[in-house]
């Protein structure tokens, strides 16, 4: 009834402003529980603090109160150990680290406040993790097995018992992020040491569990692998192998690096819900809305992947994108979408290669941070 009340309410306001999205002019704004609407934002505090600035309808406002207003229900957030090069690069130093527990919970306080939930993703390292490097934290370096099981539990506990003291917890976590190879390598080697590789996993997965115990919000864990073709392969033989208390796959799908095209998605999707019988989300992609670069530091983009004809690198090509992939997760039964750093636009904040936003062709806002029409996908009304 809550659900219909909203869809009456927002058709009425639609009508009024003559917006289109979706059949009818409906916006639906969803539920989490429903179908997850994401957005990761872990560069947005770092973004706001170097000179960026957020607009809708030509009105400086804060980013996210717009991601909220334009139907995210999600705020995903990366958290790495102990990121010290995110104060260095700066010169001189800046006053504090970004992507650390302290910015996380900035992050989260920032989400929830605007009504979001949050998912937190621990990368288990000092910088970026990811399929073609998962190097464990430098305080971690020469445990034993032992020891860097219970260091994963300890520091996974220890994070969200604190954020849980502040009403803050995450209602989804990802233990590892792109964890193709494995993480913490080379002792959590998916291929070449499943066992333990799962012992290790298991650690982090049981201290959610243990940190959410007695409170009220219960974290859904996502385990998650880059791209659906090779999602299928990692999740062979793993509740075999002992990893099955976890609730959702989760898959990075970008059209840069996969070779599943959109119209096969669900079909990727479906299949990976029987193999596990998990929940599916695809918990990263992007697409551009232009082939242009704002600022000097050189796009992440390959124009002769994207599907020009159907979806040209154009506000409306993104849009009309970003809906057919949505549909194809649900068609799947997929459960969800977060959409990887819509908010990087260009600014004076600093990362290992540049300067500036190396993904501002791809964002869903303008490089003066202007909402596009692409950040409408989230309220279009999708066939369930």
């Amino acid at each position: 009834m809550k659900k219909i009340l909203l869809v009456l309410a927002t058709t009425l306001l639609t009508a009024c402003n003559g917006d289109e999205n979706g059949p009818g002019n409906e916006k639906v704004f969803y539920d989490h529980t429903e179908f997850v609407m994401g957005a990761d934002l872990s560069y947005v505090n770092q973004i706001l603090d170097f000179g960026g600035t957020y607009s809708d309808s030509g009105m400086v406002e804060d980013p996210y109160r717009i991601f909220s207003k334009y139907g995210a229900n999600l705020v995903r957030l990366r958290l790495f150990h102990n990121p010290q090069w995110t104060r260095t690069v700066y010169d001189p130093p800046a006053g504090h680290m970004y992507n650390d527990y302290e910015d996380v919970k900035r992050a989260i306080r920032a989400s929830k406040d605007e009504g979001m939930t949050v998912c937190l993703d621990f990368h288990y390292s000092d910088s970026w993790a990811d399929p073609s490097k998962q190097v464990p934290p430098a305080a971690w370096t020469g445990l034993s097995l032992t020891l860097l099981h219970d260091s994963i539990y300890n520091y996974t506990y220890k994070v969200l018992s604190r954020l849980a003291a502040e009403n803050l917890m995450p209602e989804y976590v990802q233990t590892g992020n792109e964890i193709n190879p494995g993480f913490v390598l080379p002792q959590g080697d998916r291929w070449n040491k499943k066992a333990d590789f799962v012992y290790l996993i298991n650690g982090a997965i049981k201290a959610v569990r243990d940190a959410s115990s007695s409170g009220s919000v219960k974290p859904k864990i996502i385990v998650h692998v880059a791209q659906p073709e090779n999602a299928v392969v990692w999740f062979d033989g793993m509740a075999a192998a002992g990893l099955t208390d976890y609730d959702i796959a989760g898959i990075s799908y970008y059209y840069l690096w996969s070779t599943v095209l959109i119209n096969n998605l669900s079909n990727n999707i479906a299949q990976l819900k029987t193999m596990t019988g998990k929940e599916v989300m695809v918990v990263e992609t992007a697409y551009p809305w232009t082939l242009q670069d704002a600022d000097s530091y050189n796009n992440i983009i390959e124009p002769s992947k994207i599907n020009g004809s159907m979806y040209p690198a154009s506000e409306e090509g993104q849009y009309n994108y970003l809906v057919k992939l949505v549909q194809e997760i649900i068609d799947g039964g997929g459960k969800g979408i977060m959409y990887w750093e819509p908010a990087w636009i260009p600014s004076d904040i600093k990362d290992l290669w540049g300067t500036g936003s190396s993904w501002d062709c791809n964002t869903l806002l303008d490089p003066e941070g202007n909402v596009l029409k692409g950040m409408q996908y989230m309220t279009y009304k999708y066939s369930f």
